[in-house]
């Protein structure tokens, strides 16, 4: 073969190569980037009253956020409304939230919580979420009633399977680690800085992992919790009815 022949060949070759990986790398980040990821605020990010910037968490590039709606049986976070609002404005797909108070009946909680949320099953709602990691000094086998009764109760006033958020030592000690939850996708919170979360109770796989406390996010005044969705529950946009 001609040397300057074989020497273009190479070249050809090379810079085929080249764009190969060139074209895989970009796919690979691509990937990564596509990731849903988004944080979940209360009234403790409106510091001094200062209002959300959602459109700077989206440009950010969080695709969804969970805000806290309420907690036990008579509060409403006072900026639900106008974070719920903004953030659909922005094209930020909304979860909400129950913070449980299992020393009280679960049912008119699950009730406020559907009223305030307006059964949260319109376009751009990921499924209800309790958020479960205060016991109310119950012990296990009731605070095991006392969550399916909340659960069963939320479905049945939203039409949708709920999200179960807790942290696995508090599964594993204040509900005995039961498997009796499996049905429900799990948000767990696990801040430890491992490659994949502790997964407790029997679930087979994580939905939502809250992977710190300390998330640094644009638009929002001070630190955050920031989560990310694992693809558990099938194509994001039809999960949160985009």
């Amino acid at each position: 073969m001609d040397k300057r022949s074989g020497r273009a060949t190479i070249r050809r070759r090379s810079a085929a190569l080249s764009l190969a990986t060139g074209i895989l790398t970009a796919t690979m980040m691509a990937t990564a980037a596509a990731t849903p990821t988004g944080p979940d605020v209360s009234s403790w990010q409106h510091i001094d009253g200062r209002m959300i910037d959602w459109f700077s968490v989206k440009r950010a590039g969080h695709d969804f956020a969970m805000v806290k709606a309420t907690e036990g049986t008579n509060y409403v976070n006072p900026y639900f409304v106008q974070d719920s609002v903004l953030m659909r404005t922005a094209g930020v797909a909304r979860g909400t939230y129950h913070y449980a108070r299992p020393n009280l009946a679960p049912e008119p909680q699950a009730a406020l919580y559907a009223a305030v949320v307006l059964g949260q099953n319109g376009p751009m709602d990921l499924p209800p979420v309790l958020d479960l990691e205060n016991s109310g000094g119950l012990a296990p086998s009731a605070l095991i009633d006392w969550t399916h009764r909340y659960l069963n109760t939320v479905r049945a006033l939203t039409g949708r399977t709920p999200i179960v958020y807790t942290y696995p030592r508090f599964w594993q000690t204040a509900m005995a680690d039961s498997t009796e939850f499996t049905r429900y996708p799990l948000w767990i919170a696990d801040y430890r800085g491992n490659e994949h979360p502790e997964v407790p109770g029997g679930w087979p796989a994580w939905t939502f992992w809250q992977t710190t406390d300390r998330g640094d996010i644009p638009g929002i005044d001070g630190r955050t919790d920031v989560n990310v969705y694992s693809g558990a529950q099938g194509d994001f946009a039809r999960f949160a009815n985009m």
